[in-house]
């Protein structure tokens, strides 16, 4: 469904830059307007389409143009010029955190690893940014009509699935956790406002392997699960944690989508 509602979130965003501007066009072509949609409108008020295509046409023309380049090139690389400066104006941290809370962040393409010493434990977190965009929750993805102008969602956030591993030794307890509005997260009791669950549990020496048995959170005992959600907070995974982490994770996928447009244009442009 979040490919329906991005999908939608383009042509809605498109509409906007057409009227604005007096372009029509037959696709659904627009800035991703990632985070925050009311962001995006301000972007096409304060930013029209003809100061951005005047910023770069010299650019393009002088450079990225040539005879070998085909009609598709040239409009990718056109759209993209455009695209690019949106985003970056949409952008909310151009720069990401070497450090959240206590923990050191650690930035590998789409993996980010957290770690700190808890006393002789070493904390370990990491988690993996691709695919964990969502645009709206279950609950009123089916209010959402793609056709519909002006179209109000609410902030685009990534939301990851994460690994918890407290090491002690050479013994590892690891969790896997994710946020409970993602199917399959476990949650406890309705009555807690818990942001993210225990998905599994594992206990293992040396290098974890297939032979390692683990468990379901949502099979374990209710009071057991509670303890270990109480445990997790002790290391410093609590619900603010949680929440920081996906304004992390929100604002890295974003740099990470900015500089994969970078790059294509640089590839389509033969630079």
């Amino acid at each position: 469904m979040n490919g329906i509602v991005r999908n939608a979130l383009r042509a809605s965003t498109l509409r906007g830059l057409s009227s604005s501007n007096g372009i029509v066009t037959t696709r659904s072509q627009s800035a991703r307007t990632l985070w925050d949609m009311c962001a995006s409108r301000q972007i096409v008020k304060t930013a029209p389409l003809t100061s951005l295509i005047k910023q770069h046409d010299n650019f393009y023309s002088r450079r990225c143009y040539s005879k070998s380049h085909t009609k598709a090139e040239k409009e990718l690389v056109e759209f993209l010029a455009e695209e690019i400066v949106a985003e970056k104006k949409a952008q909310k941290l151009k720069t990401i955190p070497t450090k959240l809370d206590d923990f050191a962040v650690s930035l590998n393409g789409a993996q980010v690893t957290l770690e700190k010493k808890h006393g002789s434990d070493t904390v370990h977190i990491s988690f993996n940014v691709n695919h964990t965009v969502d645009t709206v929750d279950a609950d009123t993805e089916a209010e959402v009509d793609p056709r519909q102008d002006g179209i109000e969602l609410g902030e685009m956030k990534s939301k990851p699935n994460f690994i918890v591993n407290i090491i002690r030794g050479d013994q590892t307890l690891s969790f896997t956790c994710s946020f409970n509005n993602h199917p399959g997260a476990s949650g406890a009791d309705d009555n807690y406002d818990d942001i993210f669950g225990i998905d599994e549990i594992t206990l293992y020496k040396g290098q974890h392997t297939e032979n390692v048995y683990c468990v379901a959170g949502e099979i374990v005992d209710g009071y057991l699960y509670d303890l270990l959600m109480n445990y997790l907070e002790e290391k410093g995974v609590s619900n603010e944690f949680a929440d920081k982490l996906i304004h992390l994770s929100t604002n890295y996928e974003h740099s990470a989508y900015v500089s994969l447009l970078e790059g294509l244009s640089k590839f389509t442009s033969g630079q």
